[in-house]
């Protein structure tokens, strides 16, 4: 009897089981591989409730995906358009002969306008990323930091020549294995150094130094500006953070860079920190990678 008994029992436990094993494994394969899994309904009790629910939250949660990443479409498109009438009337302004100096500005509406489209892309790119619940298997690349580091001073030299700032570029490691996109990684950098350009004061330095170190890659960049105390560090990396501050020459600030720089570093696999000693004794800003 006790044999039957516990017979009866381990199949009344399975059939309350089944139905939570098939709605767990439903709900990870949506959250690992971001398949649709069409879940049975012949369960009329609290499980088959379960699984009703789950199935009605995966399709809700997909539709939202889809309506975000068509605002995420129109919103590009329209940017670009935003971005594109001025550079459009400079190329206008260049196409007339103009004189040296408004050949020269026009010519500095086009630079601008490019890293607007080229910031609008991985912004974009970002925002996708995010939408995304599949598990990319990224394939670990050889990234050459000779190579990147002129498309970086390409896009802040002009920043830099403003300010009467240095770049003093300091390469102790040449290549490492990374699975971030190389286009990604030079618009951080971008980010950091052209924020490190805004917080400086005029005629001072910013350090950009690449090492390994304990098994790690180590990116940083390093100004003698205006600081920040040790408790807004938390704030730094918020979403249109409250800290969002005029630069030393009155330079505007979306309050988002910093945000996306964190954001692309994490996605993939690396820590960006921050740190400072305080007003006016500069800031430092350090990527670790793994290697």
């Amino acid at each position: 009897m006790t044999l039957i008994a516990t017979a009866l029992t381990l199949l009344i436990l399975n059939r309350l089981i089944k139905p939570i094993e098939i709605a767990s494994k439903a709900l990870d394969d949506y959250r690992s591989t971001r398949k649709l899994s069409v879940l049975p309904t012949e369960y009329t009790d609290e499980a088959g409730l379960l699984m009703c629910n789950i199935q009605e939250s995966i399709y809700e949660a997909e539709g939202f995906i889809n309506e975000k990443q068509d605002l995420i479409y129109m919103l590009s498109h329209d940017l670009k358009n935003f971005a594109g009438n001025p550079q459009g009337l400079a190329k206008l302004i260049i196409s007339e002969e103009p004189s040296d100096s408004v050949k020269n500005l026009a010519e500095l509406i086009c630079e601008s306008t490019n890293l607007q489209f080229r910031y609008i892309e991985n912004f974009i790119k970002l925002l996708k990323e995010q939408d995304e619940v599949v598990k990319v298997n990224q394939e670990t690349k050889t990234v050459l930091f000779p190579n990147i580091l002129p498309f970086v001073n390409e896009q802040v030299e002009q920043r830099l020549f403003d300010k009467k700032i240095t770049l003093n570029l300091v390469l102790e490691c040449v290549e490492a294995k990374l699975k971030i996109d190389e286009g990604l990684l030079i618009q951080v950098l971008v980010n950091l150094i052209s924020n490190a350009v805004k917080f400086s004061y005029f005629d001072s330095e910013i350090k950009v130094r690449i090492y390994s170190e304990d098994s790690k890659l180590i990116l940083t960049v390093k100004d003698n500006g205006i600081g920040f105390d040790k408790n807004q560090i938390e704030e730094l990396f918020k979403k249109f953070t409250k800290m969002s501050r005029l630069g030393t020459a009155n330079e505007g600030s979306t309050g988002i860079g910093l945000y996306l720089c964190k954001k692309i570093i994490e996605r993939n696999k690396g820590r960006l920190t921050a740190s400072s000693d305080g007003k006016n004794r500069g800031a430092e800003f350090r990527i670790e990678f793994d290697i």
